[in-house]
């Protein structure tokens, strides 16, 4: 077996290529689109590079690519506890071979070490926390739009090399237009008699309007815990900006008191039902593709991507205000499932929020594992948040 560095385009060709030939034969599997990988490690793209740095290697063997994995160091990233400075991993896949997994970790663990890393967290990305983040360990069916899919002999490779699990990552499920439970619709009946309080879609005409509600309750509910920054409202008028082409205006919601947003409930689409279409291509004639793809093909399932409500609601009952509006909206749209992106198990108050909505189950679970290189040194699980 031999490692090679991936230091050109055509390296890069093969790092993509090896997700696919390692995962062909699953028909769950959904190919993810090469330029989201590929601007992963473009440093034009990808904002990280001003705060780290990123390695990846092709495994080898008789010129068959069998593994692959990067490593990264990201001065930003901040993880709960005390081990000093942690790298990452990700992008990883392997043939079911311990020996050959071991020699992907042992390389990256090198060259992590050698940056001044005393740890490594995997599999996580390279950037945000929304995409590419955790290892399925439960619920092997057809991932989300920028979800991680592994075949289920992942987690042996990884534990049998020393990686324990950091936190879990619980996805949920539901079937939106069954009735939601008797709590939360007790509770939403206490706000929607009180004329201050209101819920409301999203206005594509208005982005900036909600751009800057969104970054206002996002501050107040995030930035400082975990290691997640501020948001500018320029920043997410970008990031709606991005989201227009797929964006369904009756499955975002923002909640306010009197004109002060309190509350936020992002979704969209699942857009791998559409994507799963284009064989990870996304270049003019797959763009139109993905246009007629979008027209014909039916949308049946939509995902949460950000749900909020800034510190002084919370406990109170705004969740189950919005979420009460918010199904009286679902009734009416094509949606007939529902699935919740990951909560940590670290949060319990977001993890009771969800199950508190009705027949809620779990739908798939990933896990965020953690190597200590000091072998001697004590293993601490991510601390529970108050």
């Amino acid at each position: 077996m031999q490692l090679v560095e991936v230091t050109d385009v055509q390296l890069a060709k093969e790092f993509i290529r090896t997700n696919v030939e390692i995962n062909r034969n699953n028909p769950d599997y959904i190919q993810p689109l090469d330029k989201d990988i590929n601007d992963v490690f473009d440093e034009k793209k990808n904002k990280t590079f001003r705060f780290g740095t990123v390695k990846r290697w092709l495994l080898k063997k008789d010129g068959k690519n069998i593994g692959r994995i990067a490593a990264f160091t990201n001065k930003k990233y901040r993880n709960k506890g005390d081990e000093g400075p942690v790298g990452g991993i990700g992008f990883f896949d392997c043939i079911n071979v311990q020996q050959a997994a071991d020699k992907l970790f042992d390389v990256a663990k090198q060259w992590l070490t050698q940056q001044g890393m005393e740890a490594m967290d995997g599999p996580i990305n390279f950037g945000e926390r929304d995409r590419w983040w955790g290892l399925v360990v439960e619920g092997f069916q057809s991932p989300l739009y920028g979800m991680n899919y592994n075949p289920p002999y992942y987690k042996d490779l990884l534990e049998n090399y020393g990686f324990q699990p950091f936190f879990h990552q619980i996805c949920f499920g539901m079937k939106p237009k069954n009735k939601l439970s008797d709590k939360v619709m007790e509770r939403h009946a206490i706000y929607e008699k009180d004329p201050q309080f209101s819920v409301r879609n999203i206005e594509k005409a208005k982005l900036e309007k909600y751009a800057a509600d969104f970054a206002k309750v996002y501050n107040a509910a995030w930035a400082g815990h975990g290691g997640l920054k501020e948001l500018k409202t320029e920043q997410v008028v970008i990031m709606f900006k991005k989201m227009k082409p797929v964006m369904d205006e009756s499955i975002i919601w923002f909640a306010y008191k009197n004109e002060d947003p309190i509350a936020i409930f992002v979704n969209l689409p699942d857009l791998n039902q559409w994507f799963k279409h284009l064989n990870g291509k996304f270049d003019l004639l797959h763009k139109l593709k993905f246009l007629w793809v979008k027209k014909t093909v039916k949308c049946t399932k939509f995902t949460g991507i950000v749900f909020g409500v800034v510190p002084e609601f919370q406990g109170k009952g705004i969740d189950s205000f919005m979420v009460g509006e918010a199904y009286k909206t679902v009734l009416k749209n094509p949606y007939d499932e529902y699935e919740m992106q990951w909560i940590g198990d670290f949060n319990p108050k977001m993890i009771n929020v969800a199950q508190g909505l009705g027949d809620v189950y779990q739908s798939r679970k990933l896990t965020t594992y953690r190597y200590l290189f000091d072998r001697t040194k004590e293993f601490k699980r991510h601390p529970i948040l108050a």
